[in-house]
């Protein structure tokens, strides 16, 4: 009852002697201190729309063109061409000469103001638009190229926020129907034989000629009117509406860096990351972080950082919906079965390290037992979202289960402490493969899967992640992994004995346990859920690769693309296995683009199919490969530079889907198009995209990226991860109830393509 009577501010009781009043001074001094909190984050944000508003400008600009206009006008040189005299005339109370003037000169400057802030804004957003940059070879910048360079640099500003370029960045463009069934066509032509090419060329000449027309114009609308016609139909449709659990199906995962392990001490690696990641989140309020520019120049759009922290996916019946709040002052914890609620932030500042050390530790030194039912409540999270829907509306929506599921969806973020130890061990391979299946699922129970991110911290100190993917793509949450496990070494550090630095000086907030009142009915949902999981998890086959042989320095040798370059040890891997080649899935960012996300390469081509024959054809000379290869690679970077730009395929063609079905109109064509399986989906997960994590400097550090689940049953799903020159990363996901696909298969295979390939280019000489 202590925390209850210490939650309230006052209290009063009526006594024939009148009114008496009994005032909790903490109490109200925490609502003070509140309030003084939101007003100081209200008044920054709007501090930086302002900076934002106005860049590639600055507010401060304006004092210095007003000070000139008055100080020429006072000069008897008149800089607005009769237009202050103007103002005098016709504008009511500036009949006074002196008066009249300074305000006529005030109005003029800062109409002049605004009038070159909205041309170096619209200007900057013309260079942007500009992409002949990508389709120039590396170290053959035409003219062209450099004086545009040259001009986004003038343009661009200077020490930009997070935000600076939002309102610089172009709109994604929307391609004629014509040229994206043109590229579809080529695309889907060395997977199909000649019969069903021909029976799907005739559907979409019929499509173009005749409801594409009608379908464009509606999309055409939309991208006029909206920020990015794609996005929003994208988030809902892909992500919030489907039904199926969104564990392994949906959620993607990190791991930590493998040779690297500060502490074997959970609580204090937990206390040192979290730090870290309030203190980024506090940047990202304060839009302090540096926007991610391309070669140090081209700016990515940022919208997706808005929803990194204190996000929770919230289910329901028809479609699910994303709940963001402003600010959140703790953090969930679950261990053991158990949850629990850790404030982050007291007296008016963040917990220091040495501070949320001691939180974490009483938690884990707590022998308290989960109430029954308790221990599997994420599963909920884990398993179909309709009776999850179901359940939240039934039995966490009043009481105790509301207040504590108030607690978790209200948290700044998730964290889970773990049970299962879990390392990389040189040589063990089942130890990087237990590693990964615990970040990508974990024991199905012990991840709140709806969370914008779990924090998963192991027994031995070693650290990962779960993410939920509506809110953001995967560059995003790798941006704050380099951010918390360099900090958290270089900037905070430990103790000799593992622990955070600091002393502890003042006593802080306990831990609260969240408590649960679950009834049957609900403790049976619960069970139903986990059955899911179960399954799920046990169908899961899942290999971590650390391939040593060789990285991006020696394909460097090779005068070609890493990422082609594996692209097509991929396409021969998948080929020896299966014997044919299959729709192939590579994911490319569209942030040079306003509220961007992604765009589908499509990496097995005419070229790439010509080649892996040619790799296994005992006829062809290898000089013959070699340049197949060659152009194989080509038409890969060509199709990567194209999904950038905005031509790709597959996200016009959903968006004309989506119309369609919005007008209730079935088309052949587009049911043909959006029913095709991704037997191979990739995704190659972005390395060093910030400053700091320098692997010249401490090669050891390298990071092992992360991956997802399968996305077809009888497919897999291959996240791959450049680190360094010298290491590559490989996350191999299938199912094993499909009889013809084997992690451990697929990454034997892998391996050899890519030794093949490197002998190939290295010990062939090229043909002149």
């Amino acid at each position: 009852m202590a925390e209850a009577h210490s939650a309230v501010a006052f209290s009063f009781q009526v006594t024939h002697e009148g009114v008496d009043v009994n005032v909790n001074h903490d109490a109200l001094k925490a609502v003070w201190d509140s309030g003084v909190h939101s007003w100081k984050k209200r008044l920054g944000k709007a501090k930086n729309k302002i900076k934002a508003g106005t860049y590639p400008g600055s507010p401060s600009s304006w004092l210095f063109v007003t000070v000139t206009v008055l100080s020429l006008r006072l000069a008897e040189v008149d800089p607005s061409f009769g237009l202050v005299g103007l103002l005098q005339r016709h504008i009511p109370g500036l009949n006074s000469e002196t008066t009249g003037l300074y305000m006529g000169c005030l109005i003029y400057s800062t109409l002049l103001w605004l009038g070159i802030i909205l041309f170096l804004k619209y200007t900057l957003k013309l260079l942007l638009m500009y992409h002949g940059w990508m389709y120039e070879g590396r170290g053959k910048i035409s003219i062209q190229t450099k004086a545009w360079l040259l001009l986004v640099r003038m343009f661009g500003g200077r020490k930009p926020m997070l935000n600076s370029y939002q309102a610089s960045l172009p709109k994604l463009v929307l391609p004629s129907v014509k040229d994206t069934i043109n590229r579809y066509l080529l695309s889907i032509k060395p997977i199909m034989d000649d019969e069903k090419f021909n029976h799907l060329s005739k559907l979409a000449v019929d499509f173009e000629k005749g409801l594409g027309k009608k379908l464009q114009r509606y999309l055409l609308v939309k991208s006029w009117w909206a920020t990015n016609y794609v996005t929003d139909w994208w988030e809902e449709y892909v992500y919030l509406r489907g039904r199926s659990p969104i564990m392994v199906n949906s959620n993607y995962y990190g791991v930590d860096a493998v040779l690297v392990h500060p502490t074997k001490i959970p609580a204090a690696r937990a206390a040192n990351v979290t730090y870290v990641m309030l203190q980024y989140r506090r940047d990202l309020d304060r839009e302090e972080l540096n926007p991610i520019l391309l070669n140090k120049t081209i700016p990515l759009c940022s919208a997706q950082y808005e929803r990194q922290f204190n996000t929770t996916r919230i289910p329901g019946i028809e479609g699910d919906r994303l709940m963001h709040l402003k600010d959140s002052k703790h953090v969930a914890v679950y261990h053991k079965g158990r949850f629990f609620k850790v404030y982050i932030h007291f007296k008016g500042r963040h917990l220091m390290p040495n501070e949320l050390e001691k939180s974490f530790q009483k938690i884990l030194d707590d022998e308290s037992l989960p109430v029954d039912g308790e221990e599997h409540i994420p599963a909920l999270t884990g398993g179909d979202r309709v009776p999850w829907a179901k359940a939240r509306t039934e039995f966490f929506s009043k009481g105790k289960n509301k207040a504590s599921l108030d607690a978790i969806e209200k948290a700044a973020f998730f964290i889970s402490f773990d049970d299962e130890a879990q390392d990389f061990i040189m040589g063990d391979q089942k130890s990087f493969d237990g590693f990964a299946g615990a970040m990508l699922h974990g024991n199905g129970y012990n991840r709140w899967f709806d969370k914008s991110f779990t924090l998963v911290v192991l027994p031995n100190g070693r650290i990962g992640f779960n993410a939920e993917h509506s809110w953001a793509d995967a560059p995003i949450m790798a941006h704050l992994w380099e951010y918390a496990v360099t900090d958290e070494y270089d900037v905070l550090g430990y103790t000799e004995d593992g622990h955070t630095k600091g002393d502890l000086t003042v006593s802080t907030p306990n831990p609260i346990r969240l408590e649960w009142d679950l009834p049957d009915p609900c403790k049976q949902v619960i069970e139903n859920s986990l059955q899911v999981t179960k399954q799920l998890v046990d169908d899961v086959d899942l290999r971590l690769l650390m391939h040593d042989a060789f990285g991006k320095g020696l394909m460097k040798k090779c005068k070609t693309s890493p990422d082609a370059f594996i692209q097509m040890a991929l396409q021969l891997a998948y080929y020896r296995t299966a014997g044919k080649f299959s729709l192939t899935y590579e994911s490319s960012m569209t942030r040079l683009f306003r509220e961007g996300r992604t765009e589908t390469v499509r990496p097995c081509t005419m070229e790439s199919c010509t080649f892996v024959r040619a790799m296994e054809d005992s006829n062809k000379t290898r000089e013959e490969t070699l340049v197949l290869f060659k152009k194989a690679t080509e038409r890969h970077q060509m199709g990567y530079r194209d999904a950038m730009t905005g031509k790709g395929i597959d996200r016009h063609m959903f968006c004309l889907y989506v119309v369609s079905k919005y007008l209730e109109i079935e088309d052949p064509f587009l049911t043909q198009v959006l029913s095709e399986p991704w037997t191979l989906s990739t995704s190659q997960t972005p390395h060093t995209q910030t400053d700091k994590l320098d692997l010249i400097k401490y090669p050891d550090r390298i990071a092992g990226g992360g991956g997802f689940g399968p996305v077809a049953d009888d497919g897999y799903g291959v996240s791959y991860i450049i680190a360094g020159e010298n290491y590559l990363f490989f996350h191999v996901s299938c199912k094993r109830s499909c009889p013809t696909t084997s992690s451990a298969k697929f990454t034997d295979a892998i391996c050899k393509a890519l030794a093949d390939i490197k002998d190939l280019c290295l010990d062939t000489k090229p043909v002149q």
